[in-house]
């Protein structure tokens, strides 16, 4: 008998994860409530400064706390989130992103991600989350993503 595996809710959501993909964005490990990802620093994601543009170390640890949250099955969104910048990231590193579960309630949670350059911290990233249902990601949607607003102007979705 032919046994297949099942990918899990995280390794579905990466799959169809175009931004992290084209970072080259790796995932090393899950599990419930985990997740641990890598990032090499090309030379397009130095700022003028010739550090790692922060907002590509906001993006890997945002990634990996989709993962952790994303783990338990149902859709989850990011509901906010800060970073502290501690060190810098240069061209080259290799940078690595280990997400872990606070706390789960209702359909909240709370996830704390280290990212780190070998043992050294370069960012400390809390999320929380919301599961909820996200409408028109589905395949097969039917929803105009073609639509422009007009400045100024709020819509309702």
């Amino acid at each position: 008998m032919i046994q297949t595996t099942r990918p899990s809710p995280v390794q579905v959501m990466l799959a169809k994860d175009e931004a992290s993909r084209g970072l080259g964005i790796e995932l090393l490990e899950h599990g419930p409530g985990t997740a641990t990802l890598r990032m090499t620093v090309t030379p397009a994601m130095v700022n003028g400064h010739r550090i790692t543009h922060g907002g590509y170390v906001f993006l890997l640890a945002d990634t990996a706390f989709a993962c952790a949250c994303n783990s338990h099955g149902p859709v989850t969104v990011a509901a906010g989130a800060d970073i502290t910048f501690v060190a810098p990231a240069y061209e080259g590193d290799v940078l690595v992103a280990t997400a872990e579960e606070r706390t789960r309630f209702g359909r909240s949670g709370i996830y704390d991600v280290s990212v780190r350059r070998g043992e050294e911290v370069i960012a400390e990233f809390r999320g929380r989350s919301r599961s909820r249902s996200i409408t028109g990601t589905a395949p097969g949607s039917t929803r105009d993503t073609t639509a422009h607003r007009t400045p100024g102007t709020t819509t309702k979705e």
